[in-house]
């Protein structure tokens, strides 16, 4: 209700109240809420209402990345993960720079908040991605960037706590110290409030644990989130939808960018070999790259080749530096291993040492002694830590340097525990490798190892292709395990796995690595001072040799293998070395002298009663015969063959005299014949994952293909044998085939002889 004022006749009279006291200031008008001054006596102040200040805008980024190269995929990932929104029904909208970006997370309230956290190795260049891309986007934030350094890895801070991180957020948002509440739950809540609204960045780098985190998450969907860590932070991905970014080292390309960032682009274009060399030595790792590139610019007149020379010489003793930890891979990488407990370390350790460059759980088993419940914690442990590498197939890896250095700390353990392992991890490739060649070879007298270590427990594998999907799957490391048993000494394992991966290299075409495995072996015979291993070790380096038509070596090693076995009156050794006698000389085209040796070691066979092997030896009879143009008795030999391959079923012996009956019928013009004896080895080969004769019945496959006409059909298995060709490195079988494939359709000779099978050994 308006109160009523009274209007005063006299302009000068004294106003009076009620009461009859004088009124020295008197209202004369009220309009809505503006009252008019009727007279007024004394002084009259106008004060405006004060302003409260504006809200303190933060800019606590550290400087951009001087020179920052590469990591173009992961900037886009990021540019995704903050410009992509997602409502509560599941729409997705783009948000321009005035709308904070939200990823289709955990909903809060419709949207969420943007929360990225990038991981990986220590030195991989976290921060630096994190930097680079905050600089790169500052117009999207223009209320504010927070960061805070959490020292979750750190050589001179514990890691923050969360009360201390929160209070140097809250200071730096203004909020004066008589105003912040004692309580933390109560002082995240004040720094979300003051987030609220607000398109802020907050980048948390080096954090340690979801704790470190989860009080400065802000809770309003306008801010964005960056963390930076070595550990991947479970919790916060599953609670917080935070989206994992995991930094793996950088490309080639990459690698070369940053170094003619930091050395200038004529110095890396004058010297690209040593480029080169520089980033295959560094493994594309970004801390070892810069300090690479710290110590060739400060020496600008020293060739980079001799930079990779120093570092192919002391590897990671180059990348190590006395007074800084900061510029030191090894002490970054130290750091990692502080929130690791002790059996987590001593997995870490052994890990540097086991042979080969990736692993599995049973052989990590078999290494540590460790239960497989326990080597999968540490394994877990591991891979979150950043320190190893899951890869498809159940596989562990960890980089060439952090192994590097895994193997340094592997060196301060005891002496017995580290060669324990070593000789329990040996022991199960050692042995699954046996057991897998006698799945493949069991008509095949195979020398049983040693027995393996206590504890030690190889894989029992249920058939050829599980046999054979292991040995692929393990080939490298079972050459680099007896690359270790040589250095070790251990004889017996180096003899045993050359003999029980021969097989399997024959039927891959790894003829090089046999060849160097049966090198290794046969050195390691000499140490045995056992005249049958010798004999055989000088055998089957003479096979592989004939094979990669290393033609002197051959002879010279099957001749020294025979009179070792005639010495020591060991009748089976002499008919297995006459037998690739034959197959020696036959690659030689000395026929006359194949088929002597063949007789020879039929004979011995027929005299040992040993009816498997009597058939290979018909079967090497029948082809020396059908090289020198004697069909019948070739075809005697082979059919004789045949009908004991499939009588003992031996089907490796049952697709080799296949494909010599292929070969003899081609040869003698019945065409139609020859490719029904090629299609029916070219299955067997197939079953028994023999890629090698593979490759070579497909090759003989096309001949009579081609001489009945059936130009298409010779022109598919020429190209498929001449792909497998490729793939086993056989150049001038490959050369051929190409040849023949660009005649097919103009001047091919029907009668052409295919290429000459080979055999088992």
């Amino acid at each position: 209700m308006t109160p009523e004022v009274e209007e005063p006749n006299d302009p000068d009279a004294e106003p009076v109240s009620g009461d009859g006291s004088s009124v020295h200031n008197t209202a004369c008008g009220v309009v809505g809420a503006v009252v008019q001054a009727g007279v007024v006596h004394g002084d009259v102040h106008l004060h405006s209402p004060a302003t409260p200040p504006g809200p303190v805008v933060p800019r606590q980024l550290p400087a951009a990345p001087g020179l920052f190269a590469g990591r173009t995929t992961e900037l886009t990932r990021l540019d995704r993960a903050s410009t992509a929104a997602t409502t509560s029904d599941g729409d997705t909208a783009v948000r321009g720079p005035a709308r904070a970006a939200v990823p289709a997370d955990v909903p809060v309230g419709g949207v969420t908040v943007v929360v990225s956290a990038i991981g990986g190795a220590g030195g991989i260049g976290k921060t630096w991605l994190a930097l680079a891309w905050a600089h790169r986007h500052l117009d999207r934030f223009p209320d504010g960037q927070l960061f805070v350094d959490l020292y979750g890895f750190s050589p001179t801070h514990e890691p923050m706590t969360p009360p201390v991180a929160v209070r140097g957020f809250l200071d730096a948002l203004g909020v004066d110290p008589g105003r912040i509440p004692a309580d933390l739950d109560a002082q995240a809540a004040l720094y979300r409030s003051l987030c609220a609204g607000r398109r802020m960045l907050i980048v948390l780098d080096n954090a340690a644990t979801a704790e470190q985190v989860i009080p400065l998450l802000p809770g309003s969907p306008t801010c964005t989130v960056l963390i930076t860590g070595r550990i991947r932070l479970a919790s916060l991905i599953d609670r917080h939808g935070a989206r994992h970014l995991t930094l793996d080292v950088l490309t080639r390309d990459e690698a070369r960018a940053l170094l003619a960032a930091r050395l200038g682009a004529d110095r890396v274009a004058a010297e690209d070999g040593a480029v080169d060399e520089l980033v295959a030595l560094c493994g594309g790792y970004p801390l070892a790259l810069s300090i690479t590139a710290r110590q060739a610019a400060t020496r600008p007149g020293l060739p980079l080749t001799e930079i990779a020379a120093e570092l192919r010489e002391l590897g990671l003793e180059m990348l190590d530096h006395d007074t800084d930890p900061a510029a030191s891979l090894p002490a970054v990488l130290s750091w990692s291993l502080r929130r690791l407990n002790d059996e987590h370390r001593t997995v870490f350790a052994l890990l540097g040492i086991t042979p080969g460059t990736d692993t599995t759980p049973p052989a990590v088993a078999a290494l540590t002694g460790l239960p497989p419940a326990r080597v999968r914690k540490a394994l877990s442990a591991l891979e979150d830590a950043s320190l190893l590498e899951r890869r498809p197939g159940g596989r562990y890896a960890m980089h060439d340097l952090v192994r590097a250095y895994a193997a340094t700390t592997a060196h301060q353990l005891p002496d017995d525990l580290r060669e324990m392992a070593l000789m329990r991890v040996m022991d199960f490739h050692l042995h699954t490798a046996h057991i897998a060649n006698r799945i493949l070879t069991p008509d095949r007298t195979l020398m049983q190892p040693d027995p393996p270590a206590p504890g030690v427990h190889p894989h029992s594998l249920p058939d050829t292709a599980a046999a054979m999907a292991w040995l692929q799957a393990e080939h490298s490391t079972l050459l680099a395990t007896q690359r270790t048993a040589a250095a070790l000494g251990r004889h017996h394992a180096v003899w045993h796995l050359a003999w029980a991966l021969d097989t399997f290299h024959l039927r891959r075409g790894h003829r090089w690595d046999a060849l160097a495995m049966w090198r290794a072996a046969l050195d390691a015979a000499t140490h045995l001072r056992d005249p049958a291993i010798l004999s055989r070790a000088h055998r089957m380096l003479g096979y592989v040799c004939a094979v990669l038509g290393l033609h002197e070596e051959a002879i010279g090693h099957l001749d020294q293998a025979l009179d070792l076995a005639v010495r020591h009156h060991d009748p089976t050794a002499q008919a297995h070395t006459h037998r690739t006698l034959a197959y020696a000389w036959g690659q030689r085209e000395d026929d006359r002298r194949a088929l002597g040796h063949a007789r020879h070691a039929l004979d011995h066979y027929r005299t040992l009663d040993q009816p498997v092997w009597e058939a290979d030896a018909l079967n090497v009879v029948g082809r020396s015969a059908a090289r020198l143009g004697d069909y019948d008795t070739a075809r005697d030999h082979c059919h004789a063959a045949l009908t004991l391959n499939r009588h003992h079923h031996d089907p490796d012996g049952e697709a080799y005299t296949l494909d010599s009956l292929g070969l003899i019928a081609h040869r003698t013009g019945d065409h139609q014949r020859a490719l029904d004896h090629y299609h029916l080895a070219l299955a067997l080969h197939r079953t028994l994952g023999n890629a090698y004769e593979v490759a070579t019945t497909l090759d003989n496959l096309g001949h009579p293909q081609a001489a009945l006409g059936q130009l298409e059909q010779a022109c598919e298995a020429w190209q498929e044998a001449l792909e497998l060709y490729q793939e086993q490195g056989r150049d001038d079988d490959a050369t051929r085939v190409q040849r023949q494939l660009d005649d097919l359709g103009t001047n091919h000779d029907a009668d052409q002889p295919p290429r000459e099978v080979e055999f088992g050994n």
